[in-house]
């Protein structure tokens, strides 16, 4: 596939209003002829920290049991995927750009808790997945505008902002954006 949309945010337009991915900023982990696999990076679970997940798999670590847990979107909500920084890397870790891995191995949380694990990270439950030509056409629908996936929004910027900086990185305030079609 030449024109993949691999490392790219998906930012949901304002179309997108009442459906789940409303207001939603998805980071593109993997974009093939097969489909394409994303994370969403700025809808913190409602009333879920890190330590549930870590008390839920019995990891006894004691280090960031407040971070916030994310959906990362609608299937398999029952799986955890932690996007973090290259510092550390284990053997079913899946590199995904220059800085950036995927892992979803217990072992990964294990560090994350006893103070081992990446500097960085992100821990969703659940993805947000797509089956061949199914985000393309999405895009031709003009559901969702597309931008360069930036380290310092995943990891940095406040989870309310992060759709507006990606945006911004276009020359586009998000907020003016209308969800209707047309003219008056």
């Amino acid at each position: 596939m030449e024109n993949t949309l691999k490392h790219q945010f998906l930012l949901a337009m304002p179309t997108l209003a009442g459906s789940y991915f409303a207001g939603t900023i998805t980071y593109l982990c993997e974009h093939n002829d097969d489909g394409a696999l994303g994370l969403m990076i700025n809808r913190p679970v409602a009333d879920v920290q890190l330590g549930e997940l870590f008390d839920q798999l019995e990891i006894t670590g004691t280090c960031f049991r407040d971070a916030p847990v994310l959906e990362g979107g609608p299937v398999q909500r029952d799986r955890g995927f932690v996007l973090h920084s290259n510092d550390l890397v284990l053997e079913t870790s899946l590199q995904l750009q220059e800085g950036l891995v995927l892992t979803t191995a217990r072992e990964i949380l294990a560090a994350i808790a006893d103070g081992t694990g990446p500097e960085r990270f992100l821990v969703c439950v659940g993805y947000a997945g797509w089956g061949s030509g199914q985000l393309e056409t999405e895009l031709a629908e003009n559901a969702w505008l597309t931008c360069a996936g930036d380290p310092e929004i995943i990891f940095e910027a406040p989870f309310s902002e992060r759709i507006n900086r990606a945006a911004a990185s276009l020359g586009i305030d998000f907020r003016l954006i209308s969800g209707e079609a047309g003219h008056a």
